[in-house]
C-alpha cells in the first residue's frame, strides 16, 4: 500500500476527514515548531553573551511558554482524534469487508477462511498506521519543508548540509521497507493460518469433550502459540534493527549540521542567535521522516491487512434482483433440476431436485449426511446459486425467477433456524425479539411452548440475562430453544428449520414437534431438514434429496 493510498480515503469517510484535520493541525504545529526555536535563540542568547539579564528576556520567556504549551495542545488534539479516526475508520473497512464477503456468500467464504481473521484481528492493526504513522508523513510534508526553509533564510552552510543529508533516510526507509515488507506479509499470513486453526480447534471442542478427548490438543494449541510468539518476535526484531538504523542516521546528520555551526561560532563567522536557532531547528527537520520510518515498521501489518480488505472489497459481486418479492403467504416456492457441486468433493449435492412447497404446507427434506439437504436451504434462501436449475416464486402475479427478486423484499418474510443459530450480544430479551416488540403475553406463550421459559427460570437476571457472541451462557440445546422461541415470534410466513432437533434431547425434540403444529394451526409455511422418523412423520410430504458423483472428464 501507498504511504497515503487513496482506496483509503474511498473506502472510509472518516479517514478523509482525519487527513484534513492531521493537515491543518500539521501546519499549525510547524509554526509552532519554528516559533519554539526562534524565541528559544533570541532568549538564550543575550543570557549567554551577558549582554542583558534574566528580566529583559523575560517577555520573550514568556512567548516561548507560550510556543511550548501551543506545541503541546496541538500533539494532544492530534492524539485524541487519531484515535478516534482511526476506531472509525476501521470500523468502516470492518464493515465493507463483512457486507461483500456475506452478498459473495457462505461458499465464497469457506473457500476463503482467512477473511475471518481479517475482519477482526487483521484490521486492528490498521489502528498503528493511523494514530502514529500517518499523522507523522503529514508533519514531514509540512514541518520538515517549513523549517528547512527558515534554516536557509538563517545559514546557507547548515541548509545545504541537511539537504545532503536529509534524502538519506527516505533512500534508506525504501531499502529497509523492502526487505521488511516480506516479513509483514509472513506474519499476516501465518496469523491467518494460525487463527483459522485455533478457530477450527474451537469448534471442534464440544465433540472432543464429548468423546472425553477435550485435553487433547493441549500441545497442538502451545504449538500454534509458540509459532504466533516466533512470527511475532521476527517482526519486532526487524522494526527495532530497521529503528536503530534511522536514528543512527539522524544522529550522524545532525552532529554534521553542530560541526559546521560549532566551527563558524568559533571563528566569529556566525552570531550565537543564529547558531542556537539552527542546532534548534536542525533535529526538528529530520525529527518527521525518522518518525515515518520508525512507525512504518508498527504499522505494516495494518498496511498489509488493509490490502487484503481492499482485496475482498473489490471483489466483483453477483447481480441482485430488483423486483419486490411476493406475498411469501400465498406463493408457492419450486425448485427445478437445481443441482448444485459441492466444493473440494467430486460430487454435485444435491443433484437434479426438485421441490415444491406450497403455503400452509409442511415439507420436510431428508436423506443421507452429505447429499445436500442444507445447500437446498441456501439455495431456497437465494444465499447460493444453483449450477444448474432454477427457483420460481409462484405468487399471484405469476412466476418469478428468485434470482430476479430483491433479497431485502424476501429475506424479511422469511424465518431460518439454522443448526447453528446466530445470536447477537445482548440480553436473551433482545436475541429473542431482534429489535422487534413483543408483547409479554405473546413472548410467555412462545418460551412455554418451546421449554425456553424454563431456561430463563434457571438465569440469574432472567430475561435480562446478558450474552455473549454466538450465545454465551447457552448451552447448544438452550441456543436451539431460544432459536426456536425466535421463529415463533417471527412474522415470518416461510418458516425454514434446518435439523431443528440437534443439540437436543426426547424432551427437546417434543417441543420441536409442538413448535412445528404450532406454525402450521398458523397457517405458516414450514420447510424442515430432519432425520428423525418423528419430524419427517409430521410433514405433509418429505422429499428425499440424492447427490451424485461428478462425470470422469
Amino acid at each position: 500500500m501507498r504511504p497515503l493510498d487513496p482506496r483509503l480515503l474511498r473506502r472510509a469517510r472518516s479517514a478523509r476527514r482525519y487527513v484534513l484535520l492531521t493537515a491543518g493541525l500539521g501546519g499549525l504545529t510547524a509554526a509552532a515548531v519554528v516559533a519554539q526555536a526562534l524565541l528559544l535563540a533570541r532568549a538564550l542568547s543575550p543570557v549567554v553573551l551577558r549582554t542583558a539579564d534574566w528580566p529583559d528576556v523575560a517577555p520573550l520567556v514568556g512567548w516561548l511558554a507560550a510556543a511550548v504549551a501551543t506545541r503541546v495542545l496541538l500533539t494532544w488534539l492530534q492524539e485524541r482524534f487519531a484515535h478516534r479516526s482511526a476506531v472509525r475508520a476501521i470500523a468502516e473497512l470492518r464493515e465493507q469487508v463483512l457486507a461483500r464477503a456475506v452478498t459473495l456468500g457462505p461458499r465464497w467464504v469457506a473457500a476463503h477462511p482467512g477473511v475471518t481473521t481479517l475482519a477482526t484481528r487483521g484490521l486492528d492493526a490498521l489502528e498503528p498506521y493511523f494514530v502514529r504513522y500517518l499523522p507523522q508523513l503529514l508533519l514531514a510534508a509540512t514541518v520538515t519543508p517549513a523549517t528547512l526553509a527558515v534554516v536557509l533564510a538563517h545559514d546557507l552552510i547548515a541548509a545545504v548540509t541537511i539537504t545532503v543529508t536529509l534524502p538519506l533516510i527516505p533512500v534508506f526507509m525504501v531499502l529497509i521497507g523492502r526487505m521488511t515488507q516480506g516479513y509483514a506479509d509472513r506474519r499476516l499470513a501465518a496469523m491467518t493460518r494460525l487463527g483459522n486453526q485455533v478457530l477450527d480447534l474451537l469448534a471442534g471442542l464440544p465433540a472432543l469433550r464429548a468423546l472425553g478427548r477435550e485435553r487433547g490438543p493441549e500441545r497442538q494449541v502451545a504449538e500454534l502459540g509458540d509459532a504466533h510468539r516466533r512470527a511475532t518476535m521476527g517482526t519486532l526484531r526487524v522494526a527495532f534493527l530497521s529503528g536503530m538504523t534511522l536514528e543512527l542516521l539522524t544522529t550522524i546528520s545532525v552532529a554534521l549540521v553542530a560541526v559546521g555551526v560549532g566551527f563558524r561560532l568559533v571563528f566569529g563567522d556566525l552570531s550565537l542567535t543564529t547558531g542556537l536557532a539552527v542546532l534548534v531547528l536542525a533535529p526538528e527537520v529530520y525529527l518527521p521522516l525518522r518518525q515515518v520510518g520508525a512507525h512504518f515498521h508498527a504499522s505494516a501489518d495494518g498496511v498489509a491487512a488493509a490490502e487484503q480488505a481492499f482485496e475482498v472489497i473489490e471483489q466483483p459481486t453477483p447481480a441482485r434482483g430488483t423486483a419486490p418479492a411476493p406475498d411469501l403467504a400465498r406463493t408457492t416456492v419450486r425448485l427445478r433440476g437445481v443441482t448444485v457441486a459441492a466444493p473440494d468433493r467430486a460430487t454435485f449435492a444435491p443433484t437434479d431436485l426438485d421441490l415444491t412447497v406450497a403455503p400452509g404446507e409442511v415439507v420436510a427434506l431428508a436423506g443421507p449426511n452429505g447429499a445436500g439437504k442444507s445447500t437446498t436451504v441456501a439455495v431456497l434462501l437465494g444465499l447460493l446459486d444453483p449450477d444448474t436449475g432454477e427457483v420460481l416464486l409462484d405468487g399471484p402475479d405469476g412466476p418469478v425467477p428468485l434470482g430476479e427478486i430483491d433479497p431485502e423484499t424476501f429475506w424479511p418474510q422469511v424465518a431460518w433456524v439454522p443448526q447453528r443459530p446466530v445470536i447477537e450480544p445482548g440480553s436473551v430479551r433482545e436475541a429473542v425479539q431482534r429489535g422487534r416488540p413483543v408483547p409479554e403475553a405473546a413472548l410467555a406463550s412462545a418460551a412455554a411452548l418451546t421449554g425456553f421459559d424454563r431456561v430463563v427460570a434457571g438465569l440469574p437476571h432472567g430475561w435480562d440475562q446478558q450474552l455473549g457472541q454466538g450465545g454465551v451462557g447457552l448451552s447448544l440445546g438452550q441456543r436451539q430453544r431460544l432459536a426456536l422461541t425466535r421463529a415463533l415470534l417471527a412474522p415470518a410466513p416461510l418458516v425454514v428449520l434446518d435439523e431443528p432437533t440437534a443439540h437436543l434431547d426426547a424432551d427437546g425434540e417434543r417441543v420441536v414437534l409442538e413448535a412445528v403444529g404450532r406454525l402450521r394451526a398458523e397457517g405458516r409455511t414450514v420447510l424442515l431438514v430432519a432425520h428423525r422418523t418423528s419430524l419427517l412423520d409430521l410433514a405433509d410430504r418429505t422429499v428425499t434429496v440424492a447427490s451424485s458423483a461428478l462425470a470422469a472428464p
